[in-house]
């Protein structure tokens, strides 16, 4: 099978992006649901979701910001580095403040709710949340989900001066040579994200704030770079696709022993002598950081191999996809408080929130896209 030519349309990236972003959908349900805490938690919350979460978790914004990488690269080629930061600026930058001052806010009126900070009463609320008086024991008016995009333009900015540093790396020895192996590409994009585990991991946690956190920007950043670095790198889309079965491999194998260690009940204990109980725990990140990108790097093999082909569907999915992921958790989070005081059994809650936000997901697409002001602030294509 020949590969597609660099400067080409990227249909398997194209089908990727939309992929990532609807694993995304599905990720923040199950947020409600998992024994971890989040804006509103479901009474039918369970264990069960634990396992399938965390075996996504390392790879799924990754993978995300590896293709928003390519899609820069790609993008600024076409327009110019300073046109396309400017095209950013508008297409990134209103829906940002418009998700802020207006899609997020339920969000936050629902978890103060769960808290018991506030009365019922949305529109009463609203003034408050706009207010910046921070009234309450979480930051308003706040992004919420929309780090992402917050983040995103921020890189944009950051890489457009750097765009001629970009193609002189692709086209060195160092990375033709990293890129045509298949092992040099698991563990030389792997390296930046060990040391970040080991060095910035334990000492900042993660916010989402935009300053003081470090550690996500050093990794979502670098993730993003190594994304334009990749993108028109003959080098590496035929190190990926020679390295796919080493890729699934690997992946298979780390994804079994991580699935293996977090299934391991709390109240079983396991003798091991010292040395090698430390060494275990030592190596855990590299483990996890190994395994994150033989998932991606596979994901990107799979693709270039079967979703090559455009049409319709995936047309329709790459304009609606941008729309779908600033509406969709509001949708969420709203269904979530509203069917837990009906006690609703769980299943069909977990049905009704699933259908009902992929459809306000669809039906805010449908709506928006012919409104032009509505256009541009969910961030759609004319």
């Amino acid at each position: 099978m020949s590969l597609p030519p660099v400067s080409a349309r990227r249909h398997d990236l194209d089908w990727l992006r939309v992929i990532a972003f609807g694993l995304l959908i599905f990720y923040h349900i199950g947020m409600a649901y998992v024994p971890w805490d989040w804006h509103v938690k479901s009474p039918h919350g369970s264990e069960a979701w634990r396992l399938p979460m965390l075996m996504v978790n390392p790879w799924r914004l990754a993978l995300l910001f590896f293709i928003s990488g390519v899609a820069i690269h790609f993008a600024s080629d076409k327009l110019g580095p300073g046109k396309f930061a400017a095209s950013r600026l508008l297409r990134l930058g209103l829906p940002i403040v418009f998700g802020m001052a207006v899609i997020v806010m339920p969000q936050s009126y629902f978890e103060l709710l769960r808290y018991g900070e506030i009365e019922p009463g949305i529109l009463a609320f609203w003034p408050r949340y706009l207010s910046f008086e921070q009234q309450f024991s979480i930051l308003t008016p706040t992004w919420n989900h929309l780090w992402y995009i917050v983040y995103l333009l921020l890189y944009v900015l950051i890489l457009m001066p750097l765009m001629p540093v970009v193609r002189s790396i692709t086209e060195s020895g160092p990375w033709q040579a990293i890129a045509r192996r298949p092992l040099g590409l698991l563990f030389g994009l792997s390296l930046p994200f060990v040391v970040y585990r080991y060095v910035l991991d334990p000492r900042f946690e993660t916010t989402h704030a935009l300053f003081g956190d470090w550690n996500t920007h050093a990794v979502s950043f670098t993730v993003t770079l190594l994304g334009v670095l990749a993108a028109k790198s003959e080098a590496f889309w035929q190190g990926i696709r020679r390295g796919l079965p080493v890729f699934l491999i690997a992946a298979v194998m780390l994804g079994g022993w991580r699935a293996f260690v977090e299934t391991i009940p709390d109240d079983v204990e396991i003798v091991i002598e010292g040395f090698w109980l430390t060494l275990a725990a030592a190596t855990w990140p590299l483990a996890n950081v190994l395994y994150a990108w033989a998932v991606i790097l596979g994901l990107l093999g799979l693709a270039q191999r079967f979703l090559t082909g455009p049409s319709k569907a995936l047309r329709y999915l790459t304009g609606a996809v941008f729309c779908y992921y600033i509406v969709h958790q509001t949708a969420i989070v709203t269904l979530v408080a509203l069917l837990g005081r009906r006690e609703v059994p769980g299943p069909v809650e977990l049905a009704i929130v699933t259908l009902g936000t992929v459809a306000t997901c669809a039906i805010s697409y449908e709506v928006f896209r012919r409104i032009p002001v509505l256009r541009i602030a969910f961030g759609i294509k004319s």
